[in-house]
């Protein structure tokens, strides 16, 4: 009797924590989502040293609380599932780890809590929670067009460094160290930056030549832009072949979590887990 109470305990618990298709799992992500918001919002009112002169304690203490909530969260993910290994190693529990312990490391490391700002990450968890997912097949496509096209992109860029190195040397040979370009690499710097039309402003060429060539190399930029977009775009339109067979979203996926194994995107109405034969409702 004792271990069916201690089951339906951790059952329970389970569909509220990785679950948003039940009210309290809706509410319980909600929360958890305006709590991340807070937190990160801490975070950056603290780096405000008037804010922080002001509000040090509220801050200090208020980050306190909120880092005490998402260890109770974290060990209640464990607790919760059957394989805890399975959520301590997947990318939402090494995020999760991640965005709790900066605080209790600040205790012997100074200034290190402002890493809390990679709860931000978390938020990824809207997807989930709002069933985004199954709207995401246009993003899937732009990863396969930019996995097809990375060894022309990879080609196109270790031509770029090339002729930056090469440009950047001839810059460093005409402008020489009194007009800032002191040596190779920092007249290597100055073309990327020229290239990439970025232009910080801390190093400009002085001389007519040195001038001529910077303008043949911002002219270069603009072209270098255009090339890698162009290549995206292709692979990018042909991800959308008529020729081939047009991939069916997966609007039939819901958000349960399987308290076996942890794993996702079961159908809507699925009783056993796709990837262990587990029951979904039971932990």
């Amino acid at each position: 009797m004792q271990k069916q109470q201690n089951k339906n305990w951790k059952t329970k618990l389970h569909d509220i924590i990785y679950e948003a298709d039940t009210p309290a799992g809706k509410l319980f992500d909600v929360v958890l989502l305006i709590t991340i918001i807070a937190s990160i919002l801490l975070v950056m009112l603290e780096s405000v040293k008037s804010i922080d002169a002001k509000y040090h304690n509220i801050l200090d203490i208020s980050e306190w609380i909120i880092t005490i909530l998402f260890s109770i969260e974290y060990i209640a993910r464990i607790v919760t599932v059957k394989k805890p290994l399975h959520y301590i190693f997947s990318f939402y529990g090494i995020i999760d780890l991640l965005s709790t312990i900066p605080k209790y490391i600040s205790l012997i490391f100074g200034g290190v809590h402002a890493l809390a700002a990679l709860r931000a990450l978390r938020l990824l968890r809207i997807f989930r929670i709002l069933k985004l997912a199954r709207y995401l097949g246009a993003s899937n496509n732009l990863v396969r067009a930019l996995k097809a096209s990375r060894a022309k992109i990879s080609v196109f860029l270790f031509a770029v460094i090339i002729v930056a190195i090469i440009l950047g040397t001839i810059m460093y040979l005409v402008e020489g160290e009194e007009n800032g370009f002191s040596n190779i690499p920092k007249s290597v710097y100055w073309c990327i930056v020229t290239l990439t039309t970025v232009g910080f402003g801390d190093i400009a060429p002085q001389t007519p030549l040195g001038q001529l060539i910077a303008s043949l190399i911002m002219i270069l930029g603009y072209g270098i832009i255009a090339v890698p977009t162009g290549i995206v775009s292709a692979e990018y339109t042909a991800q959308h072949n008529p020729k081939q067979e047009p991939q069916k979203p997966n609007i039939d996926l819901n958000t349960q979590s399987c308290p076996n194994c942890a794993a996702s995107k079961h159908k809507d109405n699925a009783e056993f887990c796709y990837n262990c034969g587990h029951h979904l409702h039971n932990a």
